[in-house]
């Protein structure tokens, strides 16, 4: 999409990152993957509590589709299937550590903030 045309659309240029990678349990997958590597689905469901497998499929497909994962089939009895993290998803590690670094420095604030807008809430 053209930088006009996004604008267009949508004014902030990185809402089809945010959408994509960001969106409920997709960041999980793929930090499961990028610090675990190759996993069989069984293992990747199993570092993400809470996850359903119904979700977990439809957010493996999104990301196969997107080209963040690669699944591969093994035909061994019973079969095999493993995912793994594709280069353009191991090229969000920086962003990715970058965010940790932020929320350890900044999640206390945030969670301060949450506290006294609750405060405040209650007062009214």
């Amino acid at each position: 999409m053209s930088k006009t045309l996004r604008e267009e659309t949508d004014p902030c240029p990185i809402a089809p990152l945010v959408e994509t990678i960001f969106g409920r349990w997709t960041s999980h997958v793929l930090w499961v993957l990028n610090h675990l590597g190759r996993q069989r689905f069984t293992d990747l469901r199993a570092h993400i509590p809470g996850i359903t497998p119904r979700v977990l499929t439809q957010r493996l497909r999104q990301l196969e589709r997107d080209g963040f994962v690669t699944r591969t089939y093994h035909p061994s009895v019973p079969p095999r299937v493993e995912y793994e993290a594709t280069e353009l998803a191991r090229s969000l590690s920086p962003l990715f550590a970058q965010m940790v670094q932020w929320t350890d420095e900044h999640y206390e604030s945030v969670e301060a903030a949450r506290i006294s807008f609750a405060e405040k809430s209650r007062a009214e």
